[in-house]
């Protein structure tokens, strides 16, 4: 089964929540650094000498266990979990729905509290199951600073960057509800890899940028990775950037998992207007910085997104543009159909062209899949993330988000 092939509306299955509970204003435990953890609860009168102990038997019991209360802690003694379900929490963020397709495609809308932001926050994290992997797409930020011309995203404010904690805890729900830790059960008719774990890979391909959130999300994916807790490897972890240059640098130092780069114009003054982060961060320095990533190689490529725009950026001659911009950089270039949104002046380059397209990248060496769903035709009349007078439709927002996620990070 290909992510790709993610749904029409009457397969999408709403699945009833239970009642909100109310969200603890106590902090959490999830996302702290063992530093943090461990002066946490010096804090709140643990002894110097068992700190360590303690610590290690938290960090076991949340990331490895996956446990959701203290009171599921069975190696810690009573008078410690009753000072630790007085002062923090671990507990999961709010479902407010889940969308579930026949194909397994899953989506959760989950809310946070105000922390700042005024109100309560919600962001999406979307899991597609594929042959042989599961990618969880997860969340940097409350809405987007970015405004590219093509993506109606871009019209959303950004309301806050969202904390390690809260990233984090996307992943642990996504495991929570598929059954992907010791000792539970994925519900019942699941779709999910035959194999190995539920959630094998994870992208930052949500909302917002994550570099623009870089010490949270950094924070985050390092306990991710961290091999005695969740244990993914960073070679099934990608994060996907505009363009950031900076951070790009301290990505490849400071996190070292895979990178994806939106990248839709091979020309400066194109993605100055399609991207126009390009104004502040030039294809130069952009590129630049791509070759420089630390790792990179046949097995360890950066990913590249294209959106195929007609008669913007899918002729012969921008193919040409980039396998010329890309030289020298072990890249996949990811080909995504145009979904037109209400009031956008843009069209889906026809599709003979973007096989025209993807013919002449694979004839370069290039890896060029075409990211669409079954039922395309569905998606064209619609918007792509929401417009000022109307929403997408459910089942095609999730539709268009699993094409955007599919088939990052390693098998």
């Amino acid at each position: 089964m290909s992510a790709i092939d993610v749904m029409t509306p009457s397969k999408l299955k709403p699945v009833p929540m239970s009642q909100p509970v109310e969200l603890s204003p106590k902090p959490s435990l999830i996302g702290l650094t063992r530093e943090e953890m461990g002066a946490a609860l010096k804090e709140k009168g643990v002894a110097d000498k068992q700190i360590k102990m303690r610590v290690s038997q938290l960090w076991n019991w949340i990331y490895v266990r996956g446990v959701s209360d203290f009171d599921a802690m069975a190696n810690v003694s009573k008078d410690m979990r009753e000072m630790l379900k007085t002062h923090f929490t671990i507990a999961r963020p709010e479902i407010v729905e889940e969308q579930v397709s026949n194909d397994g495609t899953r989506k959760w809308l989950l809310r946070f509290p105000p922390r700042g932001a005024g109100r309560p926050v919600e962001v999406e994290t979307v899991y597609i199951p594929e042959e042989g992997r599961g990618t969880l797409c997860i969340s940097s930020q409350v809405g987007c600073s970015l405004t590219c011309s093509f993506c109606h995203t871009g019209t959303q404010r950004l309301v806050r960057n969202l904390t390690a904690e809260e990233i984090l805890s996307q992943l642990l729900l996504a495991r929570d509800r598929l059954g992907d830790f010791p000792d539970r059960e994925a519900p019942q008719g699941t779709i999910m890899p035959a194999e190995g774990r539920k959630v094998s890979n994870i992208v930052m391909m949500g909302m917002g940028e994550p570099l623009y959130n870089f010490d949270s999300v950094k924070t985050a994916l390092l306990i991710a990775s961290d091999g005695d807790g969740l244990s993914l490897s960073k070679r099934r972890i990608t994060l996907s950037t505009s363009g950031v240059v900076p951070e790009i640098y301290r990505t490849g130092d400071e996190i070292g998992v895979m990178l994806a780069i939106s990248l839709h114009a091979v020309r400066d003054d194109l993605r100055d207007m399609l991207v126009p982060i390009n104004k502040k961060y030039p294809l130069k320095e952009l590129m630049d910085a791509c070759r420089a990533y630390p790792g990179l190689s046949n097995a360890r490529r950066i990913t590249f997104e294209y959106v195929m725009l007609k008669g913007v950026n899918d002729s012969l001659e921008d193919a040409k543009g980039l396998i010329q911009l890309l030289k020298g950089i072990p890249a996949k270039i990811n080909l995504i159909p145009f979904n037109p949104w209400p009031g956008t002046n843009y069209q889906c380059s026809d599709w003979e062209q973007i096989e025209k397209f993807a013919d002449f990248i694979n004839s370069a060496g290039y890896a060029s899949p075409i990211r669409t769903p079954r039922g395309r035709d569905i998606l064209a009349a619609c918007g792509q993330l929401k417009s000022e007078s109307e929403r997408m439709r459910k089942t095609e927002r999730l539709a268009f988000e699993a094409m955007m996620i599919a088939n990052h990070g390693e098998d």
